[in-house]
């Protein structure tokens, strides 16, 4: 599985014009976006250490985690980050796990983030989706298991 995770101050995901995830940070409160996809290897044991990781990767102010802070997060599938570039113009998405292998894995990740205690928004899986976020920092990280 890959992510790509985003130190945010303020996020939110629109569907059809409305809104369907939001994080709620104020007083300067940091969140993450999290952008997941998945390949045809994952496996819901993947999906799990990817939560985990997530959870406890230590990107916010003072070295913290979201763990330690109880920051929120938004979770957002994103088939695009399997895209192949090697050959020509036009990436090729043959690396990226069918939808309905995908969703369920994605959907296990946004399950164990709540099971670990995260306050968890998420887009939705396969739709056009119009995401606004301001990164602070800026924070990027990506990370593949």
């Amino acid at each position: 599985m890959r992510a790509l995770i985003q130190r945010v101050t303020s996020a939110s995901v629109q569907v059809d014009g409305s809104v369907v995830g939001t994080l709620d940070l104020a007083d300067g409160r940091q969140g993450l976006v999290v952008l997941v996809g998945a390949t045809h290897t994952d496996t819901v044991e993947s999906s799990d250490a990817l939560a985990e990781k997530i959870w406890k990767m230590r990107i916010l102010d003072d070295e913290k985690s979201a763990s330690d802070v109880g920051a929120p997060l938004l979770v957002i599938s994103q088939f695009t980050l399997y895209a192949n570039t090697a050959k020509g113009r036009r990436p090729s998405w043959n690396q990226a796990a069918p939808g309905t292998v995908a969703e369920p894995l994605v959907q296990r990740v946004v399950d164990r983030l709540r099971e670990l205690g995260a306050i968890v928004e998420t887009g939705t899986f396969g739709a056009h989706m119009k995401v606004a976020l301001v990164n602070d920092g800026p924070v990027t990280i990506s990370v593949e298991l």
